[in-house]
């Protein structure tokens, strides 16, 4: 018997309430998901770095792309040399959003890019949006045929993915090239809200390199 300021108490009467407690903390822990695994290298086809969230059912992935691949992407699509320019240093990555969950997952993985905050020399800041870019031309008075190439060419500002649903896109936010920054992406699986954080993000230097040799 062990005595304490609660009088006579056995030890084995809190054993069931101390099984109790530990089998509700092993359900727990199972029910909840991985955490985020944040991977970084070279992309094998766009031979550029890139930064990639992978969670449970969820892959997103930026990808580097270059100043000279943008101007060169919207300037055949009808953008001015200015307009394309403007692109080209607004730091532009190929965004590509994947549901991994299998058809047997009736859950859907939603995402909202105005949710979404870039931190970056000490501050922080939303993307630049396809609305954004709207204003933008409209104001420039862009060419109506280059300004829905471009909207085409962004990835949307909101989706829903169903398992195994998957897109890709531009993503533009709005520094300097070379400039770094983390990210915050969040989406809504199954109504529930997730978030991640890209850490050490780079814009693409503005540098000029050779197309490969076919």
């Amino acid at each position: 018997m062990m005595r304490n300021h609660f009088g006579n108490i056995s030890l084995g009467s809190f054993l069931p309430a101390i099984r109790r407690v530990t089998l509700a903390a092993v359900m727990l822990s199972l029910a909840l998901p991985a955490a985020a695994v944040i991977n970084t290298g070279t992309d094998a086809e766009a031979e550029l770095p890139y930064w990639e969230v992978v969670e449970h059912g969820v892959s997103i992935r930026l990808v580097q792309r270059l100043p000279d691949q943008t101007r060169g992407f919207f300037q055949a699509r009808g953008f001015s040399i200015a307009d394309s320019e403007l692109i080209a240093q607004s730091c532009v990555f190929q965004t590509v959003f994947k549901n991994l969950a299998p058809p047997s997952d009736p859950g859907v993985i939603e995402y909202n890019l105005d949710e979404w905050i870039v931190h970056a020399g000490g501050a922080q800041r939303r993307m630049k949006t396809r609305e954004d870019w709207q204003k933008e031309w409209t104001a420039r008075r862009a060419p109506k045929a280059a300004q829905l190439a471009f909207e085409w060419g962004l990835i949307p500002t909101r989706q829903t993915y169903r398992p195994g649903d998957y897109n890709w896109g531009l993503s533009v936010f709005n520094l300097a090239p070379g400039t770094p920054f983390d990210l915050d992406v969040v989406w809504r699986q199954g109504g529930e809200r997730r978030s991640a954080r890209l850490k050490g993000v780079v814009c693409a230097p503005d540098i000029h390199v050779s197309p490969a040799a076919p």
